[in-house]
């Protein structure tokens, strides 16, 4: 576990455990839910990155480039892939400071059949926590490509969620994403309602508008990412402390997207890089 620390902020991050967050405070107090201590279950952690692509490929198998692929599952998901494998494996450090970690993992085998390698870059300041997130096509061929973040913000009873959004992804009873409709057909946020008043959401907002609050009586936390991350999954389970926000480069399933949808997936060229970013802080 690496602890680093800037002002009023404070957050470990364990680079064996898929490179994970485990904590993020400020002033003592926690932003995103912490970790249970000793899990060795990094969907119990407080944020990880998702790479080498994001949620959901249905059936864990896709065409590319002519190419059949067929990707490994998770007994809890299947029969669907799920996040890429980057939060399933340990990352190394490039870079440790006070405030400031730089991560690596080398991916591709059996979990995608493209080389590639991801940096990321976690960084406390004054204002808060920046994550930059990178990924480079190794291969010698084109490879699709997507990333994103999976930051659980802690909340109570009274904690209002507040983004724009164009539109949601209904899924089937598979899960899997089936067509767009207004976002009120889920619960439309922005307006800003309690997070306590929403029914179950696990659903992708396509059209985000960059930027969420999560604000209650005491103060305003801000998320807000980078411009090619233009979808937001959104996860509010019934009966938890909890509310995640992820900013993605891609829509779910995005691999079986229709001809002409622009479903965000990016094709890497040998040697290019796909990055992303998300910044959260608090304001006054």
């Amino acid at each position: 576990m690496i602890m680093l620390k800037a002002g009023d902020w404070s957050a470990t991050v364990s680079p064996d455990l898929g490179g994970s967050i485990l904590s993020l405070d400020h002033a003592g107090v926690a932003v995103f839910r912490p970790t249970p201590d000793g899990t060795d279950q990094v969907l119990q952690t407080a944020c990880f990155p998702l790479v080498p692509y994001v949620n959901r490929i249905a059936d864990a198998r896709f065409t590319h480039g002519g190419r059949e692929v067929t990707l490994p599952t998770l007994a809890q998901f299947a029969p669907h892939a799920l996040h890429g494998d980057g939060w399933l494996r340990a990352w190394s450090v490039d870079a440790v400071e006070e405030s400031r970690l730089v991560l690596r993992l080398e991916g591709g085998d059996d979990h995608w059949p493209w080389a590639w390698t991801a940096i990321q870059t976690i960084a406390l300041t004054g204002d808060g926590l920046r994550i930059d997130l990178a990924m480079t096509n190794r291969a010698d061929v084109e490879a699709p490509a997507g990333l994103g973040l999976h930051p659980y913000f802690q909340r109570d009873r009274e904690t209002h969620l507040s983004f724009e959004a164009d539109a949601v992804w209904l899924a089937d009873a598979r899960e899997i994403p089936e067509r767009l409709a207004p976002p009120d057909s889920v619960m439309d946020w922005s307006g800003g309602p309690k997070v306590s008043d929403a029914p179950f959401v696990d659903h992708a907002y396509s059209g985000w508008g960059g930027q969420a609050v999560l604000a209650d009586d005491d103060r305003r936390i801000v998320m807000a990412a980078s411009d090619n991350c233009r979808w937001a999954q959104v996860y509010v389970p019934t009966g938890q402390d909890f509310v995640c926000v992820e900013p993605m480069s891609h829509r779910p399933d995005a691999v079986h997207a229709a001809p002409g949808e622009d479903a965000g997936l990016t094709v890497l060229k040998p040697g290019e890089t796909l990055s992303i970013w998300m910044t959260v802080g608090i304001e006054a």
